[in-house]
């Protein structure tokens, strides 16, 4: 079993440490891998509107509330969409989330990108003809849009954050509204650490979950679980690959939310490991000189044509996040 761990929250909720995430999970495989998480113990479910399938996370939730678990005893968050970035659209996103899950309140909602999307033309709005790029917003800004958020009601929303953001995302709606995220979502794992965005939210009271913390081919390179250095550390433990990269993110902090939709894997990342400081630090050294991010827009089809990470990764693209 997980050790049961939970993270207190700025706003004191408490977050297990451990839960499950939907990304990429196929049609038709997500309602039975929450049924099966939440029947093995599973308190934590990472939703959002843009993976298509929060209907069938709806379905499983009304199989396991309240016959195996009361809805106050489950923490879900879901996540705003890039296409309803402007105020006026935010409050309809939720209430159609909250219709999809069939639930009446979420615990967590989180500003899935600092990207805002043309509204109205669906998820991913086609830019210019042949361009194979999204129609953005450069109109609405993340303060625009955090502003929103923090105008939703405290019944249907317990707190609000967001994901993917950098320091100078955080700084700038800090900066305007007062009001610091509870959480930033990012992508986190060995290849990824992440350590100066990680200090300033330790030092912001902003926790940190981690999603792809098992990496992911995304972008064709193969998975951390293949890694000679994480198969090293599994066979001293008789841990499996997964339960050792949700070791290292819980090492650090993190909350953890590793995404399966098989039966043996969801059952066997709960069952957690610990890591010694000397098996961290052999993994965290996979990273080599340079930090790896395998989640990154403008390499998608379509491309975002914007720069959220200020790196390499995005140097080449035309747009600027707007902030304020």
């Amino acid at each position: 079993m997980s050790f049961g761990k939970f993270v207190t929250l700025a706003t004191g909720a408490r977050l297990p440490q451990f839960g499950l995430g939907t990304w990429k999970s196929k049609p038709h495989e997500v309602e039975n891998a929450v049924e099966i998480a939440v029947r093995n113990g599973y308190r934590h479910l990472d939703l959002a509107r843009i993976y298509g399938n929060q209907n069938e996370v709806g379905a499983a939730l009304k199989k396991v509330i309240p016959s195996v678990v009361k809805r106050e005893d489950l923490f879900i968050t879901s996540k705003l969409w890039n296409s309803s970035h402007q105020p006026s659209e935010v409050t309809k996103e939720l209430e159609l989330t909250l219709e999809q899950l069939g639930v009446d309140y979420l615990d967590l909602y989180l500003m899935h990108w600092p990207v805002a999307f043309a509204p109205g033309k669906g998820l991913f709005p086609p830019g210019p003809p042949n361009s194979n790029q999204v129609e953005l917003d450069l109109q609405v800004s993340l303060v625009d849009t955090w502003t929103a958020m923090l105008g939703l009601p405290k019944s249907k929303v317990r707190a609000v954050g967001v994901s993917n953001f950098s320091i100078e995302h955080l700084k700038g709606i800090i900066a305007a509204t007062g009001v610091v995220p509870t959480v930033n979502q990012i992508e986190a794992h060995p290849l990824l650490p992440q350590d100066e965005l990680v200090a300033y939210c330790k030092e912001q009271n902003i926790h940190i979950t981690a999603y792809s913390p098992l990496g992911n081919n995304h972008i064709g390179m193969p998975l951390l679980t293949e890694n000679p250095v994480v198969k090293e550390v599994a066979k001293k433990l008789s841990a499996t690959e997964a339960q050792v990269l949700v070791a290292w993110g819980a090492y650090r902090g993190y909350s953890v939310i590793p995404k399966s939709v098989n039966e043996d894997r969801i059952k066997s990342n709960f069952q957690q490991v610990e890591l010694s400081k000397e098996d961290y630090e052999k993994i965290s050294a996979v990273k080599g000189a340079k930090e790896t991010r395998l989640n990154i827009p403008y390499r998608d089809t379509p491309s975002w044509d914007i720069s959220i990470f200020n790196g390499l990764e995005d140097a080449k693209a035309t747009n600027q996040v707007k902030i304020m």
